[in-house]
């Protein structure tokens, strides 16, 4: 199971205000491995041809960083809501930063396979450089709204 996302420093990774989750955002910097997500080698073996890993290493060059990044991110957030009671149909809003908005097609495509219907509201910004690093591509914060379900209901399966 993936771990949920993991503040690097000191903030809170999520929180939950009422029926919303908020998090912040989500970069592919893996902190158990002291580690920058920087292509398909960094991913379990089984995700890369799932997300566009070609085989040809011109392409997978080019396009890995910023489909393995964007993976990563988007499953922690999967993870994250998870955790909290939701899924990820229950994420409403995205904001996501690019280093670079020519990313935002290979992004993009990664992004359907985890809102394979309704997405959510969007915004994309882009800005000159993220922490820890330059090597950080993305980073997006996440909105939910996960309605608390009286005990109650529960027992009777509203």
């Amino acid at each position: 199971m993936t771990e949920i996302a993991a503040p690097l420093a000191r903030y809170s990774s999520w929180v939950r205000r009422g029926e919303f989750i908020f998090l912040s955002g989500v970069i592919a910097v893996d902190p158990t491995r002291g580690q920058i997500i920087r292509g398909f080698d960094d991913l379990p073996a089984n995700i890369g041809p799932l997300i566009g890993q070609t085989g040809e290493l011109s392409v997978d060059i080019k396009d890995g960083p910023i489909l393995a990044q964007s993976w990563f991110v988007l499953d922690k957030i999967r993870a994250t809501i998870e955790a909290a009671g939701g899924q990820m149909a229950d994420v409403f809003k995205l904001v996501q930063y690019f280093r670079n908005l020519s990313d935002f097609p290979r992004y993009n495509t990664v992004r359907r396979g985890f809102f394979p219907g309704i997405p959510p509201v969007s915004t994309v910004v882009e800005v000159s450089g993220m922490m820890p690093s330059l090597d950080i591509l993305i980073e997006v914060e996440a909105t939910a709204w996960l309605p608390k379900v009286d005990e109650q209901q529960r027992d009777v399966g509203i």
